[in-house]
């Protein structure tokens, strides 16, 4: 509920679009990967070292402090954020985001409860089936019945084309907290004078590179632009991916090493998460900033929504694949790798082959 509204705020404080947007949510994702690059410090030295119920409860109080430093300094937004004056439609929304809670609420009460047994793997891979089809049936439904007109639907089957490029992403991306993690805990040695580092602390160069290369990529998007040279938006996603599928191959040698019975160095994960966390600064940002720019403007909070369902679903699908990462099947690990990296590199690759009729379709929103 926080994370798309955030963004359509982002959005609003550059009315006038364009690369300033881009560069804008380049800022501003450099923000969430601070608190990306502390997380780990804390949890999973916590998790690791004491208990893992203090490791998630300091995610919560860091959730918390968010939403307390938001509510303290909102005053600078001015008018922005504010609800529509007239919203017909307002008492029906807070009744189903109410309806919905009230589901997942009871679901939970009852699993813990013992009354409706929850098994993990099965209930994943249901959920991935489901939001696949509630993504179906959002844009289908705004296809024909939300009034939009021909411009806007053009715009609408490029969100499409984000979402499920998106999604690709980030079940690549987000293994980093899953299978990437894992082979750092089993198959990396980080043993240094007799002191072991925490598995989980390799996750902050992720947000790391984020951090120092963000304003690198904001100022390329802004140069560019200067110069009427500006890269298309498939372009970036390509970019995006196929570095992606890079550091997946940095990854499919580590495992090679790893299948043989060696335990590999941290510099292999610190190469992939280099490669990860540019892709990253070429796809995330500016499949923020698109979305604001494609959206029509009464849509923009719900298209923000939809742009996170594809990132929700990504992260179920990374999980997935994870699952299947274990000390028993490490031989398995380095097919499994490659397939990821074929997969989002050749992604890429048919972005970049279709830029013009995708271009075509964006009908000026750059």
């Amino acid at each position: 509920m926080l994370k798309p509204n955030v963004s359509a705020l982002v959005g609003q404080l550059y009315p006038e679009a364009g690369a300033r947007r881009d560069a804008g949510f380049t800022v501003f994702y450099m923000g969430i990967n601070l608190g990306a690059f502390l997380g780990p410090i804390a949890c999973s030295t916590l998790g690791e070292k004491v208990n893992w119920h203090y490791g998630f409860a300091a995610a919560g109080v860091g959730m918390v402090a968010g939403l307390i430093q938001f509510r303290l300094t909102a005053r600078h937004l001015g008018d922005l954020g504010h609800p529509p004056v007239t919203n017909p439609q307002r008492r029906r929304d807070i009744a189903l985001a109410l309806s919905a809670l009230g589901v997942l609420v009871l679901i939970g009460l009852l699993g813990l409860g013992g009354l409706l047994p929850l098994e993990p793997v099965a209930l994943a891979q249901h959920t991935a089936g489901f939001l696949v089809a509630l993504g179906a049936v959002y844009f289908v439904a705004l296809f024909l019945f939300a009034g939009l007109d021909a411009t806007e639907k053009k715009r609408l089957v490029v969100v499409v084309i984000l979402f499920v490029t998106s999604a690709i992403f980030w079940a690549g991306l987000e293994q980093a907290g899953s299978s990437l993690n894992l082979f750092a805990s089993r198959f990396t040695d980080r043993e240094w004078s007799g002191w072991e580092m925490p598995a989980g602390w390799l996750q902050i160069f992720n947000p790391l590179f984020v951090i120092l290369l963000a304003p690198v990529v904001a100022s390329l998007w802004l140069a560019l632009a200067r110069r009427q040279r500006r890269m298309a938006l498939p372009i970036q996603f390509g970019l995006g991916l196929a570095l992606l599928g890079c550091g997946f191959l940095v990854m499919y040698a580590a495992a090679l090493r790893a299948a043989a019975g060696t335990m590999v160095w941290p510099t292999w994960l610190i190469t992939t998460y280099f490669f990860h966390s540019v892709g990253e600064l070429f796809l995330s940002p500016v499949g923020l900033s698109s979305v604001t720019k494609l959206a029509p403007a009464r849509l923009v909070g719900q298209m923000m929504g939809l742009w996170f369902l594809a990132t929700s679903l990504g992260n179920l699908m990374a999980g997935l694949l994870a699952g299947q990462v274990s000390a028993a099947g490490a031989a398995e690990m380095p097919g499994r790798f490659l397939m990821v990296a074929l997969v989002t590199i050749g992604t890429g690759l048919l972005l970049v082959i279709f830029v013009r009729p995708i271009r075509r379709l964006m009908a000026g929103a750059e």
